[in-house]
């Protein structure tokens, strides 16, 4: 599975054959849940180039992409032991340490990436880094954007009043599911694996996830329609083991500091490449893409939103809505 990425990094040299590697070399394991061909793995192998071209021989970039050292909480606990180096992480962290923070889960609060960005660098956003810390011993360095996620559905959606009655799959994510019964929605748990099936039965009207979900589900063949909400803006997220990094030398970690911010922006500009040829792809296959008016879907889930938002920790609300919680 990780076959082509290592061969391309050792082509570079960074993947030292040698068993006695120079002691000098650091060796980083960077992991992710997603398999390679995306634009994790991208980032991986742009990170590990930064570092040869900037300090050849020093690092030893090790990935371990589809979840080869387990997944998000098994590799958070790992990076917390200080017996893995970094992670290309989703959400888990901000649900497991700071819970009362995270604003970013709920569904529409944020439309824009720069939005999710700059509640990210508010107090609330700096203070759900400083817990992860202090409790999951995971120094954060910021986020890498993944594709937003959307609707499919079997029938044309303009707005809320189309979703009533409409039986729309949803991972069993509590908030997810009280903010899409608000607007009107009929939620359904189906797993992942069953999602194309209980379309082509009738179980299920449409569900949401990224355009990677319909596109490689080939949803096409019993959906119509791409109702385009961006509801969430789910990023990835670059962290990494305290323990292990207070134990680098300040010169080390300015350069993998360098090399992070590198390979989030080249990562975050392939996510937007791939989500524009999924969305071309899934035209072309017969799809219709619908761009609704958004703000009456977020009127419509406001209470819900607010209700969530206001059992968070103080500041989190005006933090996360700024001057739409004034309307």
């Amino acid at each position: 599975m990780r076959k082509s990425l290592l061969g391309s990094l050792a082509a570079l040299g960074i993947l030292s054959a040698a068993p006695f590697a120079a002691a000098s070399t650091i060796e980083i394991q960077v992991n992710n849940t997603m398999s390679e061909g995306g634009s994790e793995s991208a980032a991986v192998e742009r990170f590990a180039e930064y570092l040869e071209e900037q300090a050849p021989g020093r690092f030893n970039v090790r990935p371990f992409l589809a979840g080869s050292l387990g997944g998000e909480n098994a590799v958070l606990e790992l990076l917390n032991l200080g017996q893995t180096q970094i992670s290309i992480t989703g959400g888990n962290w901000r649900q497991q340490y700071a819970p009362e923070y995270d604003a970013v889960t709920v569904p529409f609060v944020f439309s824009t990436w720069d939005e999710v960005d700059a509640y990210m660098e508010s107090p609330s956003g700096q203070r759900l880094v400083e817990i992860a810390e202090e409790k999951g011993g995971i120094k954060f360095f910021g986020t890498q954007h993944r594709g937003p996620r959307q609707m499919t559905a079997n029938k044309a959606i303009h707005s809320p009043d189309d979703l009533s009655g409409f039986r729309l799959r949803l991972p069993s994510l509590p908030v997810w599911l009280e903010v899409w019964e608000e607007i009107g929605a009929q939620v359904v748990n189906v797993p992942a694996p069953e999602i194309y099936l209980a379309m082509q039965t009738g179980q299920v009207d449409g569900h949401e996830n990224s355009l990677a979900s319909p596109y490689t589900r080939r949803l096409w063949e019993v959906q119509d329609h791409i109702i385009m909400t961006s509801h969430v803006m789910f990023p990835w997220n670059w962290v990494a083991s305290k323990r292990w990094w207070e134990g680098l030398d300040a010169e080390d970690q300015e350069v993998i500091t360098e090399a992070i911010h590198v390979a989030r922006q080249h990562g975050t500009e392939v996510e937007r490449e791939l989500d524009e040829y999924y969305l071309e792809q899934l035209q072309a296959n017969g799809m219709t893409i619908i761009e609704p008016d958004v703000q009456p879907f977020r009127e419509a889930a406001l209470p819900a939103i607010e209700r969530i938002l206001s059992e968070m920790a103080d500041g989190v609300m005006d933090d996360a809505l700024g001057d739409a919680n004034d309307d």
